[in-house]
């Protein structure tokens, strides 16, 4: 946790800098605004470790819940060859916010890195699934 709050905080630097040097440019205050928030949550999350890691860690648990629930219901609306896929992604998302929510907070500083690298890890070969798709998609229409 300790890591990530510098990380927030020295991205939330470079991000002001970046700003400051885009001054010109139409999205300047959004800049400042969101270097201000990495920095702000930068400084909260080295000085209060515990309670982000288990504020991060019911977080996760919202966001696998509400995205599980809407990939469920899209995969189940949507009458697709892809649905079954997305129908599967939305099960394991709903898998893993209630399996986050069970044991909240006593296993919060576990629970961050195990089920993020489990998510990233089957977000990437959705992705790659997806790109095979694709690629039959066009080879199709090029052909």
């Amino acid at each position: 946790m300790i890591l990530f709050g510098w990380l927030l905080l020295i991205g939330g630097m470079v991000g002001r800098l970046h700003a400051v040097a885009a001054r010109e440019q139409n999205f300047f205050w959004l800049g400042v605004i969101v270097a201000a928030l990495n920095i702000a949550a930068g400084v909260v999350i080295i000085r209060q470790p515990e309670e982000s890691a288990a504020a991060q860690t019911m977080f996760a648990a919202l966001l696998f819940l509400t995205g599980g629930l809407f990939r469920l219901v899209g995969g189940l609306v949507v009458a697709a060859l892809s649905s079954c896929g997305l129908s599967s992604w939305g099960l394991f998302d709903l898998l893993l916010g209630i399996l986050i929510l069970v044991p909240w907070p006593s296993d919060s500083k576990y629970v961050i890195g195990t089920f993020f690298s489990l998510a990233l890890l089957f977000d990437g070969l959705a992705l790659l699934a997806t790109g095979f798709g694709g690629r039959r998609i066009v080879g199709m229409v090029s052909g």
